[in-house]
């Protein structure tokens, strides 16, 4: 029958209905409910029935929300396995250092957060004293992402326990003389506490998600077994606008990673004001999580509330809070009892009078302390059900108050993150809350003392019995990996012979270089190739059926190339990480392998090959977090270089990714022209990352997809590639007294370079020398440490400086980016200094029609260097204007 006038098509519509009469009877049943008792009831029956039939294995959809209530009722909550009043009296000290450490600190001007630990304490403390693993247990410990404005409640629990003194917190945000505490979770600056960097907000989420895969990945690989391991992110429910934050819900759900839990705070406030002032973030995220296929539990109100909803006997109470918006609800927390009376209560009548069976004190008590998030029993029950429930990760979305216990001037405030220190009154208020015994004369508006019960005290002996239970201190950074031995020589000899007559990219020299190094008895299985869906581009396919694509489920298909040799293989052990298009994920990926040696003890070598142009441009954020957290392995840029993928057009063009990561101090970046050289410097890399003196360090490469016969390593070249310049072609000279010049070259540009070393010889009667730039980033690198030097009274000359010492005649540098790129050495260069580029933007062409476009083919290095002799006085002028009209310039 065709469908009623209004009535909108249905997926139901195309399934045969096999007993019409019955479906009508169901139909009819609800109209019925719904007219004698109301739509609320029917929605309910609804409700009730959809619950029925998952629990009974009946395949329907689950719905994506449910009522503004905990998961878990209070009658469900599993025995609380601790000492409720002691873990309060912790975390009373905890909440008041960490405010004292703030306001202490503002008398310097270096700020602070207060407000995002005072309404996560319980959140955290509860995990503290009951969840969160340690290293010092069996197997790796729990991995702990912490918010990064509550760092402030980590340092005052890490004093409390005695890993921190008084002179510690007051150098909070004081770290020059090397003795502070970093403002937020860093571990290259604290790195025996932090391990995981995670104030970029949205970058936390992103890399918990695939620090957990990764964790399955080592223990299906047979690297070691992380099944104990759990990885906890504490997140903000403002942070979750960040698209980071949910870019890899997905994933977590589908390879089913139950070894996950994320926890958001949700205090309802951005940092400057509600997260969804006129909706509901708690709802949002509901549905967000549980359809990409998340466990979702909330833990919204606390004990007090119980009363409340033993009173609704007519669903009103819940449905109000359905309809009440964040902003409102932050209002409740801020406002007298007479306010929320008529506010919320006086919505509709039976309301009304459920808040006559109230007393203002109960009301208040609700509406102003009583959350999910404030309660250790609440969120104790949480995190069992979390750690319990299998097949899919778990988010908490746990209710608080911000600036909870702070006074109210504090709670609830927009302003409250901006606020760096409480008065001296203010901490008087905060004390008898607490119930702290703190006399009142340490508390006038001058120095407010930190609080310890004393080393010996019931309360750190708890503390610390709890702690060694769970397997030591958390969280805490360890590194317990030996150095790994040298790869065999074999594979780098392959490549110091050079190709021939063999024309090969240094994209694919890398590539086969890694192949090799894949192979090697001692440390090939610790390789960990990254790449987001582009294998294939890279030439990478080869690997496929060696290295297989890690899958946690293996191969359930048929691969429609199986009858190839390079086909598609999946495998649950298999060693590539093969994320799809997704530079983010992969990056994540990158981290989570790079850092392995310290979170689980197992020193990997990961190496991350991808269009250059999405690289640094598209996750130079999570680069710096790659530094941050002590990362090591092998960046690959491929397809570099602004002409060498022209026709990709001007969004593939890169030209500017060596000059962005010139920025990270980590990051040692190289531009190799030839394959020889590309052995040598991950030769060198393997030892100065993995070696028995590592560093923490990691390398950026850029390879080209131009293939071009590799000549054979010349002697003694090894400390100027990895220096970053050595001689690689000298100029023969045409006579005696023939003008000279220097063209420096990197990467792809080499070839031009030594094209125009002949034209100049042959046309213009100039002898050029060509050097290979492998590294323009060391160079100033070296540069700028020997500047440094000699502030401090040591005489040292840059390498840079005498490698290019007594060569005569100017310097021309050339290469396939930004003229800054070369540009970083000139005040370092005693010859005339002049460069070439591929400034602007990119654009669609033949590689040789770019490269006359942006002036740096051979033609015109070969007038730009004729200019320069002129300038000098070494070649007529006319010269210039010769050469111009004979290429075509």
């Amino acid at each position: 029958m065709p469908d009623p006038v209004g009535k909108l098509p249905s997926e139901l519509d195309q399934l045969p209905d096999r007993d019409a009469e019955e479906t009508a009877e169901w139909a009819a049943s609800l109209d019925a409910v719904t007219e004698n008792a109301g739509p609320h009831r029917a929605a309910y029956l609804m409700r009730r029935t959809l619950q029925h039939a998952g629990s009974a294995g009946v395949p329907v959809p689950a719905l994506l929300e449910t009522d503004y209530v905990n998961t878990i009722p209070t009658a469900a909550e599993p025995a609380f396995d601790g000492d409720e009043a002691m873990e309060s009296r912790i975390t009373a000290w905890n909440r008041w250092n960490a405010a004292a450490m703030v306001t202490r600190g503002a008398r310097y001007g270096v700020g602070g957060h207060i407000a995002t630990f005072a309404s996560a304490a319980w959140l955290y403390e509860t995990g503290f004293n009951h969840f969160f693993r340690g290293k010092e247990g069996d197997g790796s410990g729990d991995q702990l992402y912490i918010q990064g404005h509550a760092s402030p409640g980590i340092y005052a629990r890490a004093f409390l326990d005695g890993r921190l003194t008084e002179t510690d917190l007051d150098h909070f945000r004081q770290e020059a003389g090397g003795k502070g505490l970093p403002s937020y979770p860093h571990p290259r600056r604290l790195p025996w506490l932090w391990e995981f960097p995670t104030v970029s907000m949205g970058l936390g989420p992103l890399s918990a998600i695939y620090q957990a895969r990764f964790n399955r990945y080592l223990t299906n690989r047979g690297i070691k077994d992380t099944s104990a391991s759990h990885v906890w992110a504490f997140l903000g429910d403002g942070e979750m606008d960040e698209p980071e934050s949910t870019a890899a819900l997905a994933l977590a759900s589908r390879e089913r990673l139950d070894n996950l839990t994320f926890v958001i705070n949700c205090n309802l406030q951005r940092l400057d004001g509600p997260v969804r002032a006129n909706f509901k973030i708690v709802q949002e995220l509901e549905a967000q999580f549980r359809g990409a296929g998340w466990n979702v539990i909330k833990s919204l109100w606390g004990s007090a509330w119980d009363e409340l909803f033993a009173l609704d006997t007519t669903g009103a109470l819940v449905r109000r809070l359905r309809q009440v918006p964040d902003a409102q609800f932050q209002t409740y927390a801020t406002r007298d009892v007479a306010y929320i009376r008529e506010h919320f209560f006086g919505a509709e009548p039976a309301l009304a009078e459920l808040a006559k069976l109230l007393t203002d004190a109960k009301i208040a008590e609700c509406f102003f302390t009583s959350r999910g998030g404030h309660e250790a029993r609440k969120v104790y029950a949480a995190y069992r059900a979390a750690l319990a429930h299998e097949g899919a990760p778990t988010v908490i979305l746990a209710q608080t108050v911000k600036g909870y216990t702070l006074g109210s001037g504090f709670e609830s405030r927009n302003a409250n993150h901006q606020m760096k220190k409480l008065s001296g009154e203010q901490f008087r208020t905060m004390r008898d809350l607490l119930g702290l015994p703190i006399p009142d004369a340490k508390l006038d508006d001058s120095l407010v003392p930190y609080g310890h019960p004393g080393a010996d005290s019931p309360e750190v002996r708890y503390l610390q019995e709890r702690r060694a239970e769970l397997g030591g201190p958390a969280p805490a950074r360890r590194v317990h990996a030996v150095a790994l031995p040298d790869p065999s020589e074999k594979p780098f000899q392959a490549v110091y012979k050079g190709s021939g007559k063999q024309s090969v990219a240094t994209t694919m020299a890398f590539v086969r270089l890694m192949k090799d190094l894949m192979r090697d008895k001692e440390t090939g299985r610790r390789w960990v190739p990254i790449v987001p869906d582009e294998a294939r581009t890279f030439g990478m396919e080869a690997l496929f059926p060696s290295a297989g694509i890690y899958s946690p489920l293996g191969q359930t298909y048929d691969p429609v190339d199986r009858d190839q040799i390079m086909y598609y293989k999946e495998a649950k052990d298999g060693q590539i990480l093969n994320e799809g298009i997704t530079e983010a994920g992969s990056m994540a990926d990158f981290i989570a392998a790079a850092t392995s040696y310290a979170t689980h003890g197992e020193t990997m070598i990961p190496f991350y090959i991808f269009y250059s142009m999405f690289g640094w441009q598209r996750t130079g954020d999570q680069m710096w977090q790659l530094a941050d957290q002590l990362g090591k392995g092998f960046i690959v840029g491929a397809t570099a270089g602004r002409t060498t993928l022209t026709g990709e057009g001007l969004q593939h063009a890169d030209g500017h990714s060596h000059l962005i990561a010139s920025t990270n101090p980590a990051s040692l970046n190289y531009d190799p022209a030839f394959a020889y050289e590309i052995a040598v410097i991950v030769k060198d890399g393997l030892r100065r990352m993995y070696g028995p003196d590592a560093e923490d360090v990691f390398y950026y490469l850029t390879v080209y997809n131009e293939p071009m016969p590799q000549p054979a390593m010349p002697e003694g070249v090894e400390e100027g590639i990895l220096k970053g310049l050595y001689r690689f072609k000298e100029g023969t000279p045409a006579a005696a007294d023939a003008p000279r010049a220097q063209l420096l070259a990197s990467g792809t540009a080499i070839h031009w370079a030594l094209e125009a070393q002949e034209l100049l010889a042959a046309d213009w009667g100039v002898t050029a020398d060509v050097w290979s730039a492998t590294s323009w980033g060391e160079l100033r690198r070296d540069a700028l440490a020997a500047d440094e030097a000699l502030l401090r009274g040591e005489e040292r000359v840059p390498y840079v400086t005498r490698a290019l010492s007594g060569a005569p005649g100017p310097v021309l540098a050339v290469s396939d980016w930004m003229r800054q790129v070369p540009d970083q050495i000139s005040q370092w260069v005693e010859q005339d200094y002049s460069s070439l580029g591929t400034d602007g933007f990119g654009l669609s062409d033949t590689r040789e029609a770019a490269r006359r476009h942006f002036g740096v083919d051979a033609r015109s290095i070969v007038v730009a260097a004729l200019a320069q002799l002129a300038r000098r006085g070494e070649v007529k002028p006319e010269r210039i204007v010769e050469a111009r009209e004979r290429y075509g310039l």
